[in-house]
């Protein structure tokens, strides 16, 4: 079984209240060494076999038409997971 992952943000323009509190919070615990925090949103989709070029098509027109908001997020990356691994 094979898994397509989809990463959307929201665009840089857009305010991230929830990003802007876990930024405030992070001194405070002691993490000085990070400036900003945008957060955003991971779908994971389970494919029968192994992922071919035609699933990452498909997951791409549909993280466009359905799992993204393109008025206000960017679709980040479409790949599979198994390419993270090997990382």
């Amino acid at each position: 079984m094979g898994h397509v992952v989809v990463d959307v943000m929201l665009k840089s323009e857009i305010l991230d209240p929830q990003g802007q509190a876990v930024a405030g919070a992070l001194p405070r615990l002691g993490f000085e060494q990070f400036t900003d925090v945008r957060q955003g949103k991971r779908f994971v989709l389970e494919v029968e076999g192994d992922v071919t070029e035609a699933h990452l098509a498909a997951a791409r027109d549909a993280a466009d038409k359905l799992l993204s908001n393109p008025v206000i997020e960017d679709v980040i990356s479409v790949h599979d997971l198994a390419d993270e691994d090997a990382r």
